[in-house]
């Protein structure tokens, strides 16, 4: 059933921004590229400093260098020469005290003489200095008449702009839009309200555009926290309505018999670890549940993610169903098949691999098996869910590196049959509250536990200046028979200079160790990165020791014998994107170790993520500590990773919202999920407000 059509209360701030006084379509324009198209858009645009306009002293008294708000006689114009331009056009003031000149450059006669008329008594308000012991005051902020004294003594928010707009336009186009938010029906529980003493949603707005102090722009205040709270209940209130959607919606029952899972354990050279067997027990238990399955699968690298994946899918294939498996590249898919398909066959069942690469016949032979269900296992790339695959009968997909996926492209998986159930999987961990504010709609389970025998990796950190005595720590281990990474830094957002850095230093190591270095990045094809891993994981002829490579082999590659990491320019890097580097050695029997060089540039927030990785390997801690380090934009990365775009919301002073938030909206879901009652209809206004318009149909329609 289509959304409501948004409520007429909240029309005179979704209009367009033109529709204010005095902003026509070139500053429009500007606001737009800046904020929005909507006047809604400039409410939520926050004062980041204030000028205070207050200090208004006669002149006698007054203090070079300060804002000040000055009640000054304009006595006599002197424009400059026709023949000279260049000079400044003077405006002579006084008070009864003392005397200061105003200084325009490139002033326009006519216009300044209609504001600052001779013989008439005017406020200017701007910072005066001392110019060879005279006043002056060059182009002031403001000026006005007596009667405007309110509007020009006052403390004046300071806006983030962009070029084009001044911080009159944009302060007058805010105070505009602030006259026209519209009184609306509270949304909040209204003991809650008391117990935080909060003021209305409106009187709140009103509150943070009207800074009085330094401290009022802080995000911790009550106007701050309230207006927060307002988001991020609308964004978690949209996320239990998707879910109580998805929860209602008929699931299909996969029961299996266990007996391939048991093949499977058999057949693993490892036992399960604690955390493995719980989260085997809860995907089972939402497989066999009447709803589908919606479940995120947290582990740290290493952590048997896999394991658990295959063990859903064998459960799927148990019950007479297909399973599929899609990762990000092809790198990473042909690692899952490599892992699962010997264990599969040991079960009696065939995996196959699909990827981008697959043409022709073989290709086509591949889906017509596929389609008939005679192939009940595929571990594929993107190529799943194109438009000419098509499953018998899929019960679950399993995305692995989720968060490379757009919800889009996860879904369109889970189309590919009749309620499938779906099991998101993640080597980077998800700090708790990006988990809350982005996945409210996922169960999780979590890998915490070490696999059995893996040996914690050593990590030093050292200046780039140290090269040379890395270079030589190489030798020793390719001489003790192990393998090395050197992963070169990412200079710039430009991979073809990315790649001549990582050629040139393969170049370099090429001239000191001879043919037994190789190299990977991003603008090699699929099959030329298949022939240097082949001899890298030593299943060619020939072997390489080291492997050049930029960030490509963050995931997906399991390299038993690879013993050191060396990452130059580590200060380059996110904190959670070098501990999945660092992942790719330690998975063998011998110590590893792992070499961060930093530059001489590496600043305090730098040097702080190399000192956290150095002492923890705990991935989830890691996580956390990226989080307060970066900012929740980065940690996540992309936009279509699924974290909604916060205007008010800072999730690192305001993290203890996401939780009441999400709590209380799933209660609201769960007494009114058509939001019919009164306050159930105040927030349906609530949604529109924040334009999370989408989930409104969420409600049940009676």
């Amino acid at each position: 059933m289509p959304p409501r059509s948004r409520p007429e209360v909240l029309f005179p701030v979704f209009a367009p921004v033109t529709a204010l006084k005095g902003i026509g379509p070139r500053i429009g324009k500007h606001i737009e590229r800046l904020l929005g198209e909507q006047i809604v858009d400039l409410l939520w645009h926050l004062p980041s400093g204030i000028i205070d306009r207050r200090y208004s002293p006669s002149l006698s008294d007054l203090e070079p260098g300060r804002i000040a708000t000055l009640e000054v006689t304009i006595n006599k114009h002197h424009p400059p020469p026709a023949d000279n331009r260049r000079m400044p056009y003077r405006i002579d003031c006084s008070d009864g005290t003392g005397e200061i000149t105003l200084i325009y450059f490139h002033g326009r006669k006519d216009y300044l003489n209609s504001a600052l008329p001779e013989g008439e008594v005017r406020l200017v308000s701007g910072a005066a200095e001392l110019y060879e012991d005279r006043l002056q005051m060059t182009h002031p902020d403001m000026i006005g008449s007596l009667d405007e004294r309110e509007n020009l003594m006052r403390v004046q928010p300071v806006y983030p702009l962009t070029e084009g707009l001044s911080q009159n336009m944009l302060g007058k186009a805010i105070t505009g839009a602030l006259g026209r938010a519209p009184e609306l029906p509270e949304w909040l529980d209204p003991a809650f309200l008391k117990e935080r003493g909060w003021d209305s949603w409106h009187d709140a707005l009103a509150v943070v555009h009207k800074p009085l102090e330094l401290a009022d722009l802080f995000s911790g205040t009550r106007a701050r926290t309230r207006l927060a709270y307002d988001e991020v209940l609308a964004s978690q209130l949209a996320i239990s309505l998707v879910r109580s959607h998805v929860r209602r919606q008929p699931g299909r029952q996969t029961v299996g018999d266990g007996h391939l899972c048991t093949r499977v354990r058999d057949a693993l050279p490892f036992s399960l670890t604690g955390s493995q067997e719980t989260a085997i027990i809860d995907i089972r238990a939402d497989m066999q549940a009447g709803h589908r399955m919606l479940r995120l699968l947290q582990g740290d690298v290493g952590s048997g993610k896999t394991a658990v994946a295959l063990m859903a899918m064998m459960t799927a294939v148990e019950a007479g169903r297909q399973a599929a498996l899609m990762a990000p590249t092809e790198i990473l898919a042909q690692q899952h098949y490599a892992t699962i398909a010997p264990l599969a066959e040991k079960a009696g069942v065939e995996c196959v691999l699909l990827t981008g690469r697959d043409k022709g016949k073989p290709r086509i032979a591949l889906l017509e098996r596929l389609a008939s269900g005679d192939v009940q296992l595929v571990v594929g790339t993107h190529a799943l869910f194109q438009d000419d695959i098509a499953f018998c009968n899929l019960a679950i997909a399993v995305v692995d590196e989720q968060h490379r996926f757009g919800v889009h492209q996860r879904m369109l998986l889970a189309d590919k049959g009749n309620a499938v159930d779906v099991l998101l999987m993640t080597a980077t961990p998800i700090p708790r509250t990006l988990m809350l504010a982005a996945y409210g709609d996922l169960d999780e389970s979590q890998l915490r536990d070490k696999p059995v025998g893996r040996k914690a990796v050593v990590t030093t950190t050292a200046s780039i200046d140290r090269l040379e005595d890395a270079a030589n720590g190489v030798r020793r281990q390719i001489d003790r028979g192990g393998k090395v990474f050197w992963v070169c830094p990412l200079v710039e957002e430009s991979e073809t200079i990315d790649v001549a850095a990582v050629t040139a230093r393969h170049a370099a190591l090429q001239q000191r160790f001879g043919d037994r270095v190789g190299l990977v990045h991003g603008k090699m094809t699929g099959k030329e990165k298949d022939a240097v891993m082949a001899r890298f994981t030593g299943k060619a002829e020939t072997e390489l020791d080291i492997l050049v490579a930029t960030t490509v082999i963050e995931v997906g590659v399991d390299v038993p014998d690879a013993t050191v990491m060396i990452i130059e320019h580590a200060e380059r890097f996110g904190l959670a994107q070098l501990h999945q580097l660092r992942g790719r050695i330690g998975r063998g029997s011998r110590d590893a170790t792992c070499l961060l060089l930093f530059g001489h540039e590496a600043g305090k927030t730098a040097r702080e993520r190399l000192r956290v990785l150095r002492e923890t390997d705990d991935g989830f801690e890691i996580a956390e500590q990226d989080l307060r380090l970066r900012g929740a934009g980065d940690v996540l990365g992309t936009r279509q990773s699924g974290l909604p775009v916060f205007r008010l919301v800072d999730l690192e002073s305001h993290a203890e919202l996401l939780a009441i938030a999400r709590d209380d909206a799933r209660l609201i879901v769960s007494r009114d999920p058509e939001l019919k009652s009164a306050r159930g209809e105040a927030l349906r206004t609530l949604l529109y407000l924040f334009e999370r318009d989408a989930a409104v149909r969420y409600a049940r329609t009676g």
